[in-house]
């Protein structure tokens, strides 16, 4: 596979995961689907691909003592931007997901956060940060400041 396949494929891998916890958040095959570590496997072993094949000695270099214009050259090559890319695919999907879980557990809304982190994972991860604390401050609950009492799968455990 090219990287532009890639590229194209984790794009459109992605694009279910974000589908259910946006538009089916309350869904017993969302909370199902998002218990999986599966999805960041799959993307994390595209990005390793893509990382190893995309090292040369002048990357490394760049890479191990990193200043802004040798980044800059390493990602003009189109292999080491879709490795970049694939990066951001993993951390976004992995911090809407922890996004969608909080939702879950504490009855905060998510769905404006979960879309700002398919765009811009940071955005949307200060956006349910800033979420949570409004909601906390002026619609607290009454037990134990929680509305809803579900365990993420790292609690089950």
């Amino acid at each position: 596979m090219t990287a532009e396949q890639i590229f194209n494929a984790a794009n459109i891998f992605v694009l279910p995961f974000w589908a259910l916890m946006i538009l089916l958040p309350n869904w017993g095959i969302t909370r199902k689907v998002m218990t999986s570590f599966i999805p960041f496997v799959v993307l994390a072993v595209l990005y390793i691909y893509l990382f190893i094949t995309s090292i040369t000695p002048e990357n490394a270099a760049a890479l191990s003592n990193p200043k802004l214009a040798d980044i800059a050259r390493f990602f003009a090559d189109e292999k080491a931007t879709a490795t970049g890319w694939i990066h951001f695919l993993v951390m976004d999907l992995f911090v809407g997901r922890w996004i969608y879980w909080e939702g879950q557990r504490t009855g905060v809304w998510t769905i404006h956060s979960l879309a700002l982190s398919l765009f811009a994972g940071p955005m949307g991860l200060l956006s349910h940060i800033v979420t949570y604390w409004i909601t906390q401050k002026f619609f607290p609950s009454s037990e134990d400041g929680q509305t809803v009492s579900k365990t993420t799968p790292v609690e089950q455990s």
